[in-house]
């Protein structure tokens, strides 16, 4: 053993014993209660999901706050090791503040907010308003239609993986998806006639009444889960419906099974409302919200991986001129696939299927593409055909090009791409059918073409994710 190292550990016990007395000094026993209190409120932090007005935020921003004064209050009496542990836990409290304000304050969060409040606006106008006041609710595809739009724009916002915004959009989601729902229900009740008339039986006059009492109770649910409702609660709004319920079990409905069957259809309406008023828990559970964990998706995944592997497959054999390897049957059943796999009417499970489609039609109509251009017999055509034929062959390079890109839309690969993508498309709108109907129709087909690799472009660098 050398000298220095005898000496190392001569020193050694004085350390320790140094250390001890530091990590028995008042400040850091300060310190580390401070620490505690910091790491409960880590947690917290971490997983809200709302915006800077919210009363938890200005709770959870009081509590830092006071921390870090706590902190700032801690009389180091000039011990660098005490001045260092102190800066470590201002530091920290400093980091939970700030990541609690960018979330709070994000622009995908605000735009989370703002697709909240138009579904708002919207159910307000069309369903809860005229319903307050006396009148009839404004209930048609129309209203399901935007709906629907506005959802599937909420599934596009991007979360960058923060569990804050994905919980935001996935509470927002749930909550539109339920309205959706309801209305959905609603709208199929609207158009079923009564069977039956109040003098057939005096039960059917006592459904009726329910009938009516369930139109409110629709309503009230729409106006909860849109945030409309100062009022009623969720439990409120329970214990209304499960009371039908009971008022439906008492009734002798024994002697008519048409009856027996209206009393059924209204029972079935209750209890699709009352699924829905367990959404005040909703988005806590970790597994709810972080689809990573979903099976649907995994499955999903699993195919995308399967998918990767034949693209690269079929890119090296057309690079090398080998036309030989066509795994359409296997890409055919991989869409077969994706088309049985579960979404639970998720929005976000049916956006990421619906990219894994077109991530296997892309290679699908890349080898249809590359047969038709080796089948060709450039002899027989039409000068304004063979102009058409010349682009195709053009964006069939590009098409490769387009599978194998794995960048982002700020490099320069992207924008020439994009561009010769383009030039593609003026080259198709200037070619000049001459009245030859086989010409028009190859350039239409071409110009869909070219604008749906430009679109699986777009989709592979718009940086979605659940």
């Amino acid at each position: 053993m050398d000298h220095g190292a005898q000496q190392h550990q001569q020193h050694h016990p004085m350390e320790q014993q140094q250390q001890s007395y530091h990590q028995q000094h008042p400040a850091m026993m300060r310190l580390y209660e401070v620490q505690k209190e910091v790491q409960s409120l880590g947690s917290a932090v971490c997983t809200f999901s709302g915006l800077q007005h919210d009363r938890d935020y200005k709770r959870i921003e009081r509590e830092l706050t006071r921390l870090l004064l706590e902190v700032d209050k801690v009389d180091t009496e000039g011990k660098p090791e005490l001045q260092g542990a102190r800066k470590r836990a201002a530091q920290e409290v400093e980091g939970l503040l700030r990541y609690l304000e960018e979330n709070a304050t994000h622009p995908s969060r605000i735009a989370i907010e703002d697709l909240s409040n138009e579904a708002r606006q919207l159910v307000d106008d069309r369903v809860v308003a005229p319903q307050r006041s006396g009148g009839v609710a404004e209930i048609n595809d129309e209203l399901v239609e935007a709906l629907q739009e506005i959802i599937l724009r909420l599934t596009q916002v991007k979360t960058e993986g923060r569990v804050p915004l994905r919980k935001a959009r996935y509470r927002a989601l749930t909550r539109m998806c339920a309205v959706q729902d309801v209305v959905e229900g609603r709208t199929q009740q609207q158009t079923l006639s009564l069977p039956l008339s109040g003098e057939t039986h005096e039960a059917v006059n006592l459904i009726n009444q329910v009938m009516v009492k369930v139109s409110v109770a629709r309503s009230q649910l729409v106006a909860l889960l849109m945030g409309l409702s100062g009022r009623d609660s969720c439990a409120h709004l329970s214990r209304i419906l499960t009371e039908m319920q009971v008022e439906l079990d008492a009734l002798d409905v024994s002697g008519n099974a048409a009856i027996r069957n209206y009393r059924k259809q209204v029972v079935e309406e209750i209890n699709g409302l009352l699924k829905h008023l367990d959404l005040e828990g909703e988005g806590e559970d970790t597994r709810r919200y972080d689809l990573g964990q979903n099976n649907s998706i995994r499955e999903i995944e699993a195919v995308r991986a399967h998918v990767f592997h034949l693209r690269e497959g079929v890119l090296r054999h057309c690079m090398m001129g080998d036309l030989s390897f066509r795994p359409k049957a296997e890409l055919q059943s991989l869409l077969t696939h994706l088309d049985q796999v579960d979404t639970a009417k998720n929005p976000c499970i049916r956006e990421a299927r619906r990219r894994a489609v077109v991530e296997v039609q892309a290679i699908i109509t890349f080898l249809d593409l590359r047969e038709a251009l080796a089948r060709r017999q450039p002899g027989t055509e039409h000068p304004a055909h063979r102009a058409v034929w010349l682009v195709l062959g053009s964006l069939s390079d590009l098409q490769a090009q387009a599978l194998g890109f794995d960048g982002k839309r700020v490099e320069k690969s992207y924008m020439m791409l994009e561009e010769l993508l383009t030039k593609q498309l003026l080259a198709l709108d200037a070619v000049d059918p001459q009245g030859d109907e086989t010409t028009k129709m190859a350039r239409k087909q071409a110009v869909k073409f070219a604008q749906n690799i430009l679109n699986y472009l777009d989709m592979k660098t718009d940086g979605w994710e659940y």
